[in-house]
């Protein structure tokens, strides 16, 4: 099995969903006591939000390239960023590495091609659903033909995101607010399916709060991480 490098902390929420995940899914596959090789780097997130609000993402980037470094010397054979956000920089931090990174959208995208849809919902960050850096991945290397919410519906997942789900709160009138925003968007946008595409949206629905195909990202990213860790 080979040891992954995780990067995480961005949120530390999401991330203690990843180290479980990522165990969960060694041990179903080879049973017994076995559990995942993993090395953590956890950052303090507000030093990464406050560059990402900023538009800061070259400080970012100094911060997380530092640390895949790290990593990478402290034995970590593979590299998994623990959030969606945060791989707007994942080619500059692949270019820092020599060990492979496992990119997020790239897993998501072939769960997506796979159930035969290919129109989704993309929730996330702002960060995500405004800038290219993932909705064009998934366009150019995969065909699909993501939709974001309109700016109202933008401006309220980003705002649950980093106030509540990023600090441990789960709100019912939130999860409300996210399941009509879907319904608004199977109306108007005829979306066929839903990408979590924020790693701590797992917190707030899921696959039982809608009638089209869900994906979580975040189970998504750990069941790749593993494939690579037991290739």
């Amino acid at each position: 099995m080979k040891t992954l490098g995780l990067l995480g902390g961005m949120s530390w929420e999401s991330s203690a969903i990843y180290y479980r995940l990522l165990n969960e899914v060694v041990r179903e596959r080879l049973g017994g006591l076995h559990s995942a090789k993993l090395l953590l780097w956890s950052f303090d997130f507000a030093e990464i939000a406050e560059r990402q609000h900023a538009g800061d993402w070259e400080g970012a980037g100094v911060l997380l390239v530092a640390a895949a470094r790290k990593l990478e010397t402290g034995g970590a054979q593979g590299l998994v960023i623990c959030t969606n956000t945060m791989h707007k920089l994942a080619d500059q931090m692949q270019a820092a590495v020599s060990i492979p990174l496992i990119h997020i959208a790239d897993a998501t995208a072939r769960a997506v091609v796979d159930a035969g849809v290919r129109r989704p919902a993309l929730l996330a960050t702002r960060f995500t659903m405004e800038q290219d850096f993932y909705k064009g991945r998934l366009a150019d290397k995969y065909g699909l033909e993501p939709v974001v919410p309109d700016q109202a519906g933008r401006d309220m997942v980003h705002r649950v995101i980093y106030d509540e789900l990023c600090q441990g709160v789960i709100s019912e009138p939130s999860k409300t607010a996210y399941v009509a925003e879907i319904g608004r968007m199977r109306r108007d946008e005829k979306i066929d399916s839903v990408i979590m595409g924020c790693t701590e949206i797992t917190m707030l629905i899921g696959q039982q709060d809608f009638d089209v195909p869900v994906f979580d990202t975040t189970r998504i990213h750990a069941e790749a991480a593993i494939d690579f860790a037991l290739s």
